[in-house]
């Protein structure tokens, strides 16, 4: 069969962008090296936040936000280089992603049948000045059915597709490299690997079987960024950010290895901005692992005391879920890989939450009922399995045995027991009037101040020591990889560029390999929420630019 379209990568960019060009009524030949298990990549374990502006959800909790707002907002979270031409396509995907936030994103989702739990999280606070790094109001929409609800509907297009013969889906196969002619890139070729049934996540075998080759008019490139590649991330890890971590987890499955990055600059693509890169500071192993190294992210509140791993307090605005980038640096300049939360039962049951749907299945299964457990004192079940199985984690009833606990955690006696008791006792009488000269005290009152922070996400202040509060509880973070900022430069329309900064004829892009848009729209930091919202901007306008070019 001859095919308009190849599509190489089945997360939700290549799910997305085939979905534009079925409608388009093109012939798409879609390529995974995955088993069909995999079918919509990263997302599908993805807590499902999304990036949205002046929404109804904004409304109804009485937040006042515009693009103006979040325009600023992204401007002073990105840092741009001014007239770096690595960024010149960057920067003009983050102005039509923001005004797409605004504009169509939510209606659009919302006739996908994709709905939003009622209340907005609040990432990345900044904690600086008004142009600064950070979100200046509560925009991460949670969708009510976490990742796998926002697969769906592409999922379930694509299937549709392929049973009327306009889809055709390969699992298993390797893509190696992008065949030319003349400059154009006319298809792909690789190899054909054994045939797998691991679960979702789960790696699977490389061993080859046969090899392929197939023809095109275009071929979109889909296949994620580097986060499982610990040495490219190594590799890549940018000075400002200190040295590279000795131990690091991963937030991805093994597949994200960054393979079609490379083959696709072999064909002429541009990678810009490579040392962009997004990892969470508060990783944690998990106790029940899919795939190798596995970490899980703790979405914290911002209550928790958090200390270097010789147990001092890390300064403004070094906060619980203020800034990512920011606080990577600050740990890296301690010279460890790692860091510590201690914080109160009181606090875990309210301000802790796990990022990924497998550790949400109230949301993901879209129970009113288990969500509104939430409320009930004590931890979520996911959380409290974490406490009770997780390597990271020591609960004790007094100070002394804590820290006890968390130098046994380690494997050395960095931690001092007066010393951390000190600052504890020093925050605790803070307590004592409603105002303060401790930021972060401050900062978390002032985010009571917000409905949907009050009711679920920022505990009461009080009192660490006071046992009124619950046991005491420490956890090691470790850092996270996840995602990477910087990729195959594109234009407006996802095609390719080469070093000359002109589109390489039949070649284009979506999704994270594009640091999600045009070789990296976040920047240098990002706003949360803009990662699966990259995936969906880039492959959609993509599928509709290619089903143009191809209709021309």
């Amino acid at each position: 069969m001859e095919f308009d379209v190849i599509v190489v990568g089945a997360g939700l960019a290549g799910l997305v962008a085939t979905a534009e060009l079925v409608d388009a009524r093109k012939r798409v030949l879609l390529l995974d090296q995955e088993p069909e298990s995999s079918l919509g990549g990263q997302a599908w374990w993805s807590f499902g936040g999304l990036f949205l502006v002046d929404s109804p959800e904004q409304r109804r909790m009485g937040i006042k936000d515009s693009y103006e707002l979040a325009w600023q907002d992204w401007l002073g979270t990105a840092g741009f280089d001014g007239d770096n031409e690595e960024e010149y396509w960057a920067k003009k995907w983050a102005e039509a992603y923001v005004r797409f936030a605004h504009e169509e994103k939510r209606d659009w989702l919302h006739k996908k049948g994709i709905r939003f739990f009622p209340v907005v999280g609040w990432a990345e606070r900044g904690g600086y000045l008004a142009e600064g790094h950070g979100n200046s109001v509560p925009r991460f929409h949670i969708v009510w059915g976490t990742g796998p609800a926002i697969v769906a509907p592409f999922k379930k297009q694509v299937q549709g597709a392929i049973s009327e013969g306009l889809v055709t889906y390969k699992p298993r196969h390797q893509v190696e490299h992008l065949i030319t002619n003349n400059g154009t890139v006319i298809g792909v070729s690789g190899s054909i690997l054994i045939p797998s049934n691991v679960e979702r996540g789960q790696p699977s075998s490389r061993e080859v079987m046969d090899k392929f080759d197939y023809n095109s008019k275009a071929v979109i490139v889909t296949s994620g960024g580097i986060g499982a590649n610990l040495d490219l991330v190594r590799q890549n890890w940018p000075a400002r950010l200190g040295t590279p971590p000795t131990n690091m987890i991963s937030g991805v499955p093994e597949y994200v290895d960054g393979r079609m990055m490379g083959i696709t600059e072999k064909a002429g693509g541009r990678l810009v901005n490579k040392d962009r890169m997004w990892h969470y500071t508060e990783g944690i192993k998990n106790w029940n692992p899919i795939w190798k190294n596995h970490g899980i992210r703790i979405l914290p509140g911002p209550s928790s005391i958090w200390l270097d791993a010789e147990g001092n307090r890390f300064p403004a605005p070094n906060f619980p879920g203020f800034d990512t980038l920011g606080t990577l640096k600050a740990i890296q300049d301690t010279g460890y890989d790692y860091s510590w939360f201690i914080l109160t039962e009181k606090i875990i049951e309210k301000e802790f939450a796990l990022s990924g749907s497998e550790q949400n299945p109230d949301l993901t299964e879209k129970s009113i009922k288990q969500v509104l457990k939430r409320v009930l004192p004590g931890p979520t079940a996911p959380v409290k399995a974490f406490m009770d199985k997780g390597e990271d984690f020591v609960v004790a009833t007094n100070l002394k045995d804590l820290v006890d606990g968390m130098n046994k955690v380690v494997g050395n006696s960095l931690l001092n027991y007066e010393h951390i008791e000190k600052q504890i006792l020093a925050r605790d009488r803070e307590m004592d009037n409603k105002f303060t000269k401790d930021l972060q005290i401050t900062a978390l009152r002032g985010a009571r101040h917000y409905i949907g922070d009050k009711l679920i996400r920022v505990a009461a202040p009080h009192k660490m020591l006071d046992e009124k509060n619950g046991p005491l509880i420490a956890v090691r973070l470790n850092i996270l990889t996840r995602k990477t900022l910087g990729g195959l430069q594109t234009d407006l329309g996802g095609r390719v560029l080469n070093s000359a900064g002109t589109s390489i004829p039949g070649l284009y892009a979506a999704g994270e390999v594009t640091g999600f848009g045009g070789g990296g729209m976040h920047g240098y930091r990002a706003l949360e929420g803009t990662f699966l919202g990259g995936c969906l901007f880039t492959g959609r306008e993509v599928g509709r630019a290619l089903a143009n070019d191809l209709s021309e």
